[in-house]
């Protein structure tokens, strides 16, 4: 396996989206940087060319870098830099196979990314998406008893699928600041005095948790082992007025399933940030009432999105500087 090294040249990057400004112009005084400047997504036959043509690319979630787009004998390529910290779109067999080494950017997006879950469980629990519309619409009659009453948020069950940073994060504003009790469900146990911090029961499967909640937001990984994680079975599970939000990753719930459980009322609503197949929407969603949704905005933050940036310009400064980076997860 041939490790990085220093090169004596500027590395040629490329990036596969437009960035902000600040961090583009950056990465432009360290690296050989081309940019897509119209950024619109790159089709596998970019990929494979990109591959032949440039030391490192830096690919973010909308990019597909299955094996279809890293099908080539071998690569200038060395590292695959990702935007964003979930790197399920890049395939790991090919990424290995072609000796690549990838990295993504934890930590600097789980705040905001906690924030906008909130956002989300708010908006959904008072319905706040059906009550803008009525207004654009121009079909509010004035305040009444019984308009568009939603559900109380404050002294409720949380439970949390995925305790990681940004469950956590979840997990702090929910209970320290509405008071909510916090369940938790991940794949590892968690430790004692992490849960403390929230004052968190981990209880063992998926199935323990989702009949005991009111609320339940999604902070897993996504990816094969978790596509459809939640699925029919799993939403029957659910309490008929309690609430799904998810911000992780689309392909984590079954769509259709959750479509017809918000048209029949098995569930009192859901929110979602993230979407399997994005930016397609599944048409069964777009006429659901009780449903949330927002353009994957979960990061969307200038401060957040330009620490994203510096984090990718971290990791690709220390693989060709000869260091290991710090984010390394291939």
């Amino acid at each position: 396996m041939n490790g990085p090294a220093v090169l004596n040249h500027k590395p040629k990057v490329l990036v596969t989206r437009r960035w902000p400004a600040a961090v583009e112009h950056e990465l432009s005084e360290r690296f050989d940087v081309v940019f897509n400047t119209q950024d619109r997504p790159l089709t596998p036959a970019d990929f494979r060319d990109a591959l032949g043509k440039f030391d490192a690319i830096l690919p973010t979630v909308t990019d597909g870098m299955g094996p279809e787009a890293l099908g080539v004998a071998k690569a200038q390529t060395r590292l695959l830099a990702n935007y964003g910290v979930g790197f399920s779109h890049i395939d790991p067999k090919a990424a290995r196979d072609l000796d690549l080494t990838v990295t993504n950017t934890p930590d600097v997006l789980s705040e905001c990314t906690a924030d906008l879950a909130m956002t989300l469980m708010l908006m959904v629990a008072r319905r706040a998406g059906e009550g803008e519309r009525e207004l654009r619409a121009g079909a509010w009659t004035g305040w009444r008893p019984t308009h568009l009453v939603g559900s109380k948020v404050s002294g409720k069950t949380l439970g949390i699928i995925g305790f990681g940073r940004i469950g956590q994060a979840m997990a702090k504003r929910a209970h320290h600041g509405f008071g909510m009790k916090i369940l938790v469900q991940n794949r590892s146990p968690v430790r004692q005095e992490v849960l403390d911090a929230y004052g968190a029961t981990q209880v063992p499967t998926v199935e323990d948790l989702l009949p005991e909640c009111d609320f339940v937001s999604l902070h897993c990984p996504g990816g094969p082992a978790n596509r459809h994680l939640i699925n029919s079975s799993r939403l029957n599970l659910m309490k008929p007025d309690a609430f799904l939000i998810n911000t992780a990753r689309g392909e984590v719930i079954d769509e259709h399933a959750l479509g017809q459980a918000l048209m029949f009322d098995c569930i009192g609503g859901a929110a979602l940030d993230v979407f399997d197949g994005e930016p397609r929407i599944a048409p069964v969603l777009l006429h659901c009432d009780n449903l949330v949704m927002l353009p994957h905005l979960g990061s969307a933050t200038r401060e957040t999105r330009e620490a994203m940036g510096r984090r990718v310009l971290d990791n690709i400064t220390d693989f060709f500087e000869g260091r290991e980076p710090r984010d390394k997860v291939l």
